[in-house]
């Protein structure tokens, strides 16, 4: 492992936990750039700004599973807590085959600033299960999910920190979560995870809420630099929960969704692709694949002609080399890191706003708290309430953060990180340090 310091875009010099790879950093290396840039604007508050470059606890376990065949297989689980100054961890639980402890650490990071930027009351964290969910059987993934939370039982619950679903994870993983927690506390807490099944206390509004919210916030942007929506032409990464409800949102206010990419497949159709009946299509197969639309090869996505770019797969996808072929005015960031920092130069270079994900992508947390706060009271709303509180709440934070761009000439992820990053420091600096 090297010893060396990673150096940032400043030129200073990071102190690394020795669990890290210097020379392999990954998606934290992302996140402390972002960090550095955000630095200047802090203050009297940098003196704390160290404390978001250091989760406050990883934890990463093994998760050992007997497997239908009856032999034992070993999985790597992780959870992290960024920070918790503001309130309980919140953030998914993610089930995929390359997760890192520094991809979750990272999107813990980006939680913390992500629950901040919108004001509701959490500190960030992540999980995660180094696994290819497609290779296992349902009563396989049933096992692995108990065995998980029971694992992380310790660190997680209604008041300290609450899991959701995440890539290739669903409404069942929650129930399964929640149950074993239960299970092992003795009494149903309903409210130790959200994203739930509405049965077991899930809330209305949940499952378009993320998409909802990139749709809402692309929209006010859009808005703000003079794009009529009616009419533009839309290039969606990723046919997921996110990226297939924002693509449902975007084609009934008159969109065109001209592209769409999956893991299989990149389908286009100048004329606009029939959005519902793909979703409907995508519902039975998995995939977009062998739906109706030309083929392109994968990296002929990025030059697609489109006004407006969303970008809800992986973390890490628009990069120097695709940065300069993107031809929208506006990039909405439906995925987690999607836009590596050289990339966000290059689009800021190029005239291209990009809405960032700690604010495009927050309405799947903002749900999850209403969520958190109906299963504390047992009184539920109706999804109408909820959406009109998401909206409420999208706008107001979208609009400040539009506001702090403006008067210090930054970006919006900057501006955002300005507004996130001085609430997590003024209450790390309000709470002191204890003992």
């Amino acid at each position: 492992m090297s010893s060396a310091a990673p150096t940032n875009i400043a030129g200073q010099k990071h102190a690394l936990p020795s669990y890290l790879n210097a020379d392999h950093l990954g998606p934290w290396g992302i996140y402390l750039q972002q960090v550095d840039r955000v630095t200047p604007y802090l203050g009297s508050l940098a003196r704390w700004v160290e404390t978001l470059k250091r989760p406050k606890r990883a934890m990463i376990v093994d998760v050992p599973i007997e497997l239908d065949n009856g032999t034992i297989a070993h999985f790597e689980g992780y959870r992290v807590q960024h920070n918790l100054s503001r309130g309980p961890g919140k953030g998914g639980v993610r089930f995929h085959q390359d997760v890192t402890l520094s991809e979750v650490m990272a999107l813990s990071a980006w939680m913390s600033v992500k629950n901040a930027a919108v004001n509701v009351p959490y500190g960030g964290a992540k999980g995660g299960i180094r696994v290819d969910p497609r290779t296992l059987s349902h009563a396989e993934l049933e096992r692995l999910t108990r065995r998980y939370t029971s694992e992380i039982n310790i660190i997680i619950g209604p008041s300290k920190d609450i899991p959701a679903p995440d890539v290739n994870t669903n409404a069942q993983v929650m129930a399964w979560m929640m149950d074993t927690y239960s299970m092992n506390s003795g009494s149903t807490a309903t409210g130790v995870v959200t994203g739930k099944p509405i049965s077991l206390g899930g809330s209305l509004g949940r499952h378009e809420a993320t998409g909802r919210g990139v749709f809402v916030v692309g929209s006010e942007a859009a808005r703000n630099i003079g794009l009529e929506i009616k009419g533009a032409r839309v290039a969606v990464q990723g046919f997921g929960n996110v990226g297939a409800v924002a693509a449902k949102l975007f084609h009934e206010a008159g969109a065109k969704v001209v592209a769409v990419q999956d893991h299989r497949t990149t389908l286009f159709d100048p004329a606009g692709l029939d959005v519902p009946a793909m979703m409907e299509y995508a519902s039975h197969s998995g995939t977009i694949e062998g739906f109706r639309g030309e083929v392109l090869r994968t990296e002929q996505f990025w030059e697609v002609d489109c006004d407006i770019l969303i970008p809800a797969a992986l973390e890490g996808q628009i990069t120097v080399q695709n940065a300069p072929k993107i031809t929208a005015k506006l990039v909405i960031e439906g995925a987690n890191g999607p836009t590596t920092p050289q990339a966000d130069d290059i689009l800021r270079e190029r005239n291209i706003l990009v809405c960032p994900d700690v604010i495009a992508n927050a309405g799947g947390v903002t749900v999850s708290y209403f969520e958190w706060v109906q299963d504390f009271s047992s009184f539920f709303w109706t999804e109408e309430e909820i959406n009109q509180r998401l909206v409420r709440i999208m706008q107001e934070a979208f609009r400040a953060i539009w506001q702090v761009a403006q008067d210090n000439k930054v970006t919006l992820r900057t501006a955002a990180f300005i507004v996130a990053c001085t609430r997590i420091l003024q209450a790390r600096e309000m709470r002191g340090l204890y003992p």
